[in-house]
Order: structure tokens, then C-alpha cells, then sequence
């Protein structure tokens, strides 16, 4: 299958989806020239018999594969992303090309997109755990795991479950997502976006191109993304965590109904606890409704899920205390998500902090024992903390703040030692899932810890 032959398409950036995207672009028939900023990852391409080339030097191609994390507008223009825009070549996803590939091979495989400021993982894998429990093919990936290149065409009977940024959702032209689920909107990424309206309109571009034979799933519990719904042309599916939805599916305590009924009791589901939760399973389950899984296979599909690492993930028990792994909690709306599960916690906090910091997350304060604080912002998330008279301390890194934590527990502080960072990790780790990865480690290293 060659549906790329003829075109010529320039990768810029050769990381965890990039190079792959260069190969199976290739393979497709692509004429591919590849650069990265790094000399280490030029010469992998070079390695693998791929040809190397700065495409700011002279744009001499059809399109330009960008990389999601490399800006093509603000903070500043990538030198690739300038070329091409002056040679009128349209900057892309991978998922662009994996959406063209599929409909190039003749399948009418169906096309789910999920996005939101939180949450979108685990709705991800977690609709993707139903519809490959009741036995559809599925792929799923995008923002979350395996790359969109590095996923196999499926038949018509298929159903590829992307997780969208809005970094990816800028750099789409032909895509059009069959079912599309918006979960939430707070403040994030403004650097890239120049502000929040920037940011909620490259977030909507997950409804484009849809008409009434789609369906959109809408969170209705933040008013920018409820707001949202006078604008879509596809049919309207609202999903909440805590309020009822005519038409839609949502929690009410731990039940999860939809106007038929009841759907599951996600007490039995023990990892999906929380409100934030509830609205995630809301979604999943909206979406696999709509792709026509029986209302009754989701009961047991939402209690099988087995959960993603680094999202409230149990990682060790000493006793009665549990350790929780929440480092994907990169921001003060994904941490507050947390802190509203647990009633008394030791709380390991800290990094890049974003813009307000953690003052948003003062609702909480008072469910905090303790804190421990790590990373570059850590004086500023005690001057917030030291305001509203939480207990904390400066601990600096991690390996000193977890045996501290769990020395605090072990007098009986509280029961629940919680790692979400509000912050991003970028002064310490690799990534958030360095940093979980290291929490982990640190907490099964400790005196007497059961996993």
C-alpha cells in the first residue's frame, strides 16, 4: 500500500513518534527528508537509511510533519514551521496521515477523538478497555502510548481511540472523528496558544468537520466547554460527574445512569474513585454506547478497567497507608482532582508550577496533614501553603520527601501519602512519567511496603 506516493513530506522531530512516523511514512511511499534539532537523533535517522535534511534551508515539499511539541506559531515560530507557511504547505499531525492512509486503503474503520485539559487519558484507555473486552478491533494511542504511524490499518469493523492535544488538535485538515468527546477546559498551554480563548479553539477543533451522522460528548460540568454545544453540528451527547443530563449520561453518587437507568455502581470500580472519575466513566461510556456496545457490557467492562500509571495509581501499602502516584496531576485543576478523593493526605507537591500557582487548590488546604515540597517552585507553593496555615516543608527532591512522608504516616498523620505535583516536571525529571516512575521506586524501596 502506497498512499503517500509522489508527496513529499518533511519530519521535524525524530522522538517517540516522530522517527516512527518517518519510517511508515516511507514505507507508504513517501519521499520523507527528516531533521531534529539534536545531533544524537539526526544521526538515528541517518542509521536507520533515512535522508537527513534542514528543511528551513529551502522547503521544497508537500507538507510538513511537525512534531506536536515543537511550536509552529507561539512562543516563538520553529524555523521548519516558518519555511513551510511561506511555501503555503500545510503543517500536520501524524494523525492526519494515519486518518488519510486508512480511508486511502478502502476502510470504513471509525474514528474516536478525546480531548480536554484532564482526563483524556484515562478516558482514552478506559473506552478503548471496553470496546476490546466486547471484542472490536481497536487501536488506541495519539497523545497517550503507542504512536498514530505505528498503528495497523483495521477493517471496516474497526475503531481507532486517539487521545488529541491541543497541540495535535492545531494540525489537522482532513480528519473528521466520528465520535468526538471534549471532557473539560481549565487553563493550560496559554504560552502556546497566546490565551484561553486561543487555547479553547484549537481544543473545538475536535468537532470539525462532523455532521449529524457523528456524535459529540460534551462535559457540562465547567462552563467553557458546556458552553460549547450551540456551536456543534454533530448530535449532542452531555456527560457529567455530578448532575444529571437529559439525553446523556452522568454520575449520581456512585451510580452511573443515563435516561434508561442505571448503568454501573462505580463503587464497584475501584479504579475510577473521585468525581473527576465519574465524569471520565461518563464519557467512555457515552461514547461506547454510541458505538453501539449494550448498555449492559458496561458494568463489568468499568469495574475489569485496570487503570493507567502515574493517574491515582496504588503503587504501595505500609499498613493501613496507602501510596498513591498521581504525577500526571501537572497542573492545580488535574491535582485538585485527587485531593477531592482522599480526607486526610500527606501531600508531595512541587516543580514547574503554572500560571496562579497552587492558590486555586485552597478548598483543599484543610484535607492536608502535611506537605512536602520539591522541585524549582517549591518556595512558592510554601508561601501559598504558609498563607493558609498548612503544615509543610521544603524537601527539595523526591528522594528525600517520600521516606519523609512516610515517616509522617507512620505517627499516624493520615492514611494516604498522595504524589500530584500540581506542576510540571521538566526542572527534574524527563517527564511526568519519570517522575512517577521514580515515586514508585522511592516507596517500594521503603522498610516494610507491601505491592
Amino acid at each position: 500500500m502506497t498512499p503517500f506516493a509522489q508527496m513529499r513530506v518533511a519530519v521535524v522531530g525524530l522522538g517517540k513518534a516522530g522517527l516512527p512516523a518517518a519510517r511508515r511514512l516511507r514505507d507508504w511511499g513517501a519521499a520523507v527528508t527528516c531533521w531534529d534539532d539534536g545531533e544524537a537523533a539526526r544521526a538515528e535517522a541517518t542509521a536507520q537509511g533515512l535522508p537527513v535534511a534542514d528543511p528551513a534551508q529551502g522547503f521544497e515539499f508537500d507538507a510538513l510533519l511537525l512534531s506536536p511539541g515543537i511550536p509552529h506559531l507561539l512562543p516563538r515560530v520553529h524555523p521548519a514551521a516558518a519555511a513551510a507557511r511561506a511555501a503555503g504547505a500545510p503543517i500536520l499531525a501524524d494523525v492526519e496521515f494515519l486518518f488519510r492512509a486508512v480511508r486511502a486503503a478502502g476502510s470504513k474503520a471509525r474514528f474516536v477523538g478525546i480531548t480536554g485539559t484532564n482526563g483524556k487519558s484515562t478516558t482514552t484507555a478506559l473506552l478503548a478497555h471496553l470496546l476490546a473486552r466486547a471484542g472490536v478491533p481497536v487501536e488506541v494511542g495519539g497523545n497517550l502510548g503507542p504512536a498514530a504511524l505505528d498503528m495497523r490499518i483495521l477493517g471496516d469493523d474497526g475503531v481507532y481511540v486517539l487521545e488529541m492535544s491541543s497541540y495535535m488538535l492545531e494540525r489537522i485538515a482532513d480528519l473528521r472523528f466520528n465520535v468526538a468527546a471534549m471532557l473539560n477546559l481549565s487553563p493550560d498551554h496559554l504560552d502556546r496558544h497566546g490565551d484561553m480563548a486561543g487555547y479553547r479553539a484549537a481544543k473545538a477543533r475536535i468537532f470539525a468537520r462532523q455532521s449529524r451522522e457523528d456524535v459529540a460528548v460534551l462535559g457540562q460540568d465547567d462552563e467553557a466547554t458546556a458552553g460549547l454545544g450551540a456551536q456543534l453540528a454533530a448530535r449532542l451527547v452531555p456527560i457529567s460527574g455530578t448532575a444529571p443530563q437529559t439525553g446523556g449520561v452522568w454520575a449520581e453518587g456512585p451510580l452511573l445512569r443515563d435516561d434508561h437507568g442505571t448503568i454501573a455502581d462505580l463503587a464497584a470500580c475501584p479504579t475510577l474513585p473521585g468525581a473527576h472519575n465519574a465524569q471520565n466513566a461518563a464519557a467512555a461510556s457515552a461514547m461506547a454506547l454510541a458505538l453501539g456496545l449494550p448498555r449492559t457490557a458496561l458494568a463489568a467492562g468499568l469495574a475489569s478497567y485496570p487503570g493507567l500509571p502515574h493517574r491515582q495509581e496504588l503503587v504501595g501499602r505500609i499498613g493501613a497507608v496507602r501510596f498513591v502516584n498521581d504525577s500526571k496531576a501537572t497542573n492545580a485543576d488535574s491535582a485538585a482532582r485527587a485531593l477531592s478523593s482522599y480526607d486526610r493526605i500527606l501531600w508531595i507537591a512541587g516543580g514547574t508550577g503554572k500560571e496562579g500557582g497552587i492558590t486555586p487548590l485552597a478548598e483543599y488546604f484543610p484535607r492536608i496533614a502535611e506537605a512536602f515540597l520539591i522541585g524549582r517552585d517549591a518556595p512558592e507553593f510554601a508561601a501559598t501553603l504558609a498563607a493558609h496555615g498548612v503544615a509543610h516543608r521544603l524537601c527539595g527532591t523526591l528522594a528525600e520527601a517520600v521516606p519523609a512522608a512516610a515517616e509522617a504516616a507512620r505517627r499516624g498523620a493520615a492514611d494516604v501519602v498522595l504524589l500530584s505535583p500540581a506542576a510540571a516536571s521538566w526542572d527534574q525529571f524527563t517527564g511526568f512519567d519519570a517522575r512517577g516512575d521514580a515515586f514508585r521506586t522511592l516507596v517500594r524501596a521503603l522498610p516494610g511496603v507491601e505491592f
